[in-house]
């Protein structure tokens, strides 16, 4: 199933060229146009989803994370380490309505717990 009008279904498609990272039958990961870290890739399904609670089914949750390590080993970041990022809906700041998974790595990264979350956080005073 793609979505005519999303980019990263072009991009899965291979309609719209990008930064290609790995690649097989369900997914696709490619670099970041707006990298957070020295490494942040972002690895989607071919089909789409608009977020990871639209009914993904297990076989391409796995499909997507069984990605992640052979991403990481491609990028280099296995030994020091990463981080992988899923927003889903609105209050998330999920900018494409396709699932995807963030992978950050390439430098020491702060524990979320350690940014400032602003007056919604649980912790606001």
């Amino acid at each position: 199933m793609k979505d005519p009008n999303c980019i990263f279904c072009k991009i899965g498609a291979g309609e719209i060229p990008t930064s290609k990272v790995y690649e097989d039958e369900w997914v696709i990961a490619f670099d970041d146009m707006e990298p957070l870290m020295p490494v942040h890739v972002l690895i989607i399904p071919k089909d789409h989803y608009a977020n990871v609670g639209d009914n993904v089914p297990e076989e391409i949750l796995g499909k997507v994370f069984g990605a992640v390590r052979k991403v990481a080993d491609i990028k280099g970041v296995t030994e020091g380490g990463y981080r992988l990022l899923v927003n889903t809906g609105e209050d998330a700041s999920q900018s494409v309505q396709h699932f995807h998974v963030h992978l950050l790595g390439g430098g020491l990264m702060p524990r979320p717990n350690d940014q400032d979350w602003g007056a919604a956080a649980s912790n606001a005073q």
